[in-house]
């Protein structure tokens, strides 16, 4: 399928007619049975991986380049053409008492991308000050973090975003991979303080958006960020406000009064709209 073209291409031959339309992710261990994950269940399929195979796959989604590949190595994963990843796991190697990649691979995780959209009319009108996105683990809230940050630009906002992890832009050879809107500017591989703050400074950007608030350092740098005028996007790890007060890093963050409004995602990834301060 032309959606998961990239992932095909990098695939030894025997999985290539593995349908992936359901998949969430691809695993792959040295010596077990490939698996998939459907609806956070993985399903086993025929055969055992071979270690070869590993360093076949890993080999191609680096376009054959020692280089990119001891740089994916150190940052743990492999982007794709249209956001797929590939994560790394094996035997790691350090340097100076940092990663430095790995002596033998001996597992992939293949995460599929899906750019699911939203409608950005409904959401363009909340945005009116400083926003968190709050849900449990895999209840959208990147999907609907890029949605905002796509109807902001559209509208002819300057966004920027600190991407820590590559998981909101899935930057790769400086390209976004989801779309972003025309007027968003990508930062990705730096801390979340450390790239929220150095985008402020040479940027110029009316809103900065980051993934997952985890760490007091975070919130100084959102702190400082909002006395110079400018807006933040993020995303907390909560199933709704009354959440947000019963923990202390975030009854932290929200003592500060920086966020207004919450979008909170239900169930069905569908999500409504409160106030951060009721």
């Amino acid at each position: 399928m032309e959606a998961f073209e990239a992932v095909y291409g990098v695939l030894p031959p025997r999985f290539r007619e593995v349908d992936l339309s359901q998949v969430s992710e691809l695993r792959l261990r040295a010596g077990q049975a490939p698996a998939v994950l459907i609806e956070q269940q993985e399903r086993r399929l025929a055969g055992l991986v071979r270690p070869d195979e590993l360093s076949e796959i890993l080999r191609r989604a680096t376009g054959n380049s020692l280089y990119a590949c001891m740089d994916a190595l150190r940052q743990g994963f492999v982007t794709l053409p249209g956001g797929h990843r590939v994560g790394v796991c094996g035997e790691a190697v350090q340097k100076d008492g940092q990663m430095a990649g790995f002596s033998a691979v001996s597992s992939l995780c293949i995460r599929l991308a899906r750019d699911v959209r939203l409608d950005e009319n409904r959401i363009l009108p909340h945005l009116t000050g400083s926003s968190l996105i709050l849900g449990p683990p895999g209840s959208g809230k990147t999907t609907l973090l890029r949605a905002c940050i796509r109807a902001l630009s559209q509208s002819g906002q300057r966004v920027c975003v600190s991407d820590e992890r590559g998981e909101i832009a899935a930057m790769r050879e400086g390209r976004p991979q989801f779309d972003l809107g025309p007027q968003t500017d990508v930062l990705s591989n730096l801390s979340k303080a450390e790239g929220m703050m150095l985008l402020l400074r040479a940027m110029g950007p009316q809103w900065i958006a980051a993934d997952e608030i985890t760490a007091q350092c975070d919130i100084v740098a959102m702190e400082q960020i909002s006395y110079c005028g400018v807006k933040l996007l993020a995303t907390a790890h909560a199933g709704s406000i009354e959440e947000l007060h019963a923990r202390p890093l975030y009854r932290s963050l929200l003592s500060l009064e920086i966020f207004k409004t919450a979008f909170v995602l239900r169930p069905d990834r569908s999500f409504c709209v409160e106030e951060v301060g009721r």
